[in-house]
C-alpha cells in the first residue's frame, strides 16, 4: 500500500515490515491518514526492495519476521541508509529491548500498538533527526585521550586514524560524554540519550553499554581512564578534550 504525495509537499515515508496481515494494514491505514507515504513490507526481502525503489525516512520493524529476525534487517538498514528505525514487537523484554536499542534501534515499542503514542513516537522521531541533521554541520571535531570523534560522520578513530566500530547507542553515549566537556551527566539524562524518550530503558542499559565502550576505548598504562564513574551520579569523561572547527 502506497499513498500518493500531496501536491507541492514531500511526505515522509514510512515502511511497515509486520508479517501479520491484520497490524500491518492498521498500522499502514492509520499513517497514511495521518499525511505519510506508506509502504508495507511482510519479510526482510520485501522491505529491502522497498528500500531500493524509493527509500524511506522512518522504518517500523517486527522482530519475529518469517525470513529472520528483524534485529537483522535493522542492521542492514542502519549499515546502508540513514533512516529511522523503530521496533514494533510483541518482544517485552529488557534483553531485546537492550539489544534492539544498541544494534540500530532509535525506539522500541511493544504491541498491543497504541497507533495515538505511536504516532507521536515516529513524529518526534523525525523531528530530531531534522535537528540532527541541520545542527550537524556546525559540530566540531573532538580529540581526548589518544581518540578522535567525529560527530557529523558519526566516526570513532585513534589519532593514527584506526576507527573503531561502535553501536549507535554507545556512539550516542560517548558523543553525549564528549559534548558535557568533563561535566558529570547523570544516568537518567543518559537514558534519554539512548532511549529517545522511551521509559522502559534503564539504568542498566547505561550501565551495561558503558562497560562495552571502556573495553572497546581500553586503557593507557598510567593514564587516567576515559570514561569515569562519579559516584550517586552517573558518568563523566576522564581526560581533556581538544576541539578543532
Amino acid at each position: 500500500m502506497s499513498s500518493s504525495l500531496t501536491a507541492g509537499a514531500r511526505r515522509d515515508r514510512l515502511i511497515v515490515v509486520e508479517d501479520d496481515p491484520t497490524t500491518r494494514s492498521m498500522i499502514a491505514r492509520y499513517f497514511a491518514a495521518e499525511g505519510f507515504d506508506v509502504e508495507e513490507a511482510s519479510t526482510r526481502a520485501e522491505c529491502r526492495r522497498a528500500l531500493k525503489r524509493q527509500g524511506a525516512d522512518l522504518v517500523f520493524i517486527d522482530i519475529q519476521l518469517p525470513d529472520g529476525d528483524g534485529f537483522g534487517l535493522a542492521r542492514e538498514i542502519h549499515a546502508e541508509n540513514p533512516v529511522g528505525i523503530i521496533f514494533v514487537t510483541q518482544r517485552n523484554n529488557d534483553i531485546d529491548r537492550i539489544l534492539g536499542l544498541e544494534l540500530a534501534g532509535d525506539d522500541y515499542v511493544t504491541k498491543p500498538v497504541n497507533l495515538r503514542e505511536l504516532l507521536a513516537r515516529a513524529r518526534a522521531l523525525l523531528r530530531r533527526r531534522r535537528l540532527d541533521r541541520e545542527s550537524s554541520r556546525n559540530r566540531s571535531v573532538a580529540t581526548f585521550g589518544s581518540w578522535l570523534i567525529d560527530q557529523t560522520r558519526r566516526e570513532i578513530a585513534t589519532r593514527e586514524g584506526v576507527p573503531v566500530r561502535l553501536t549507535r547507542g554507545e556512539f550516542d553515549l560517548l558523543a553525549a560524554l564528549v559534548a558535557a566537556d568533563g561535566r558529570p551527566l547523570s544516568r537518567d539524562y543518559l537514558i534519554e540519550v539512548i532511549s529517545n524518550r522511551d521509559a522502559e530503558v534503564g539504568e542498566r542499559t547505561v550501565d551495561a553499554l558503558i562497560g562495552r565502550l571502556r573495553r572497546k576505548l581500553g586503557t593507557t598504562p598510567g593514564a587516567p581512564p576515559i570514561i569515569v564513574t562519579v559516584g550517586g551520579v552517573g558518568y563523566k569523561l576522564g581526560v581533556a578534550i581538544d576541539r578543532h572547527v
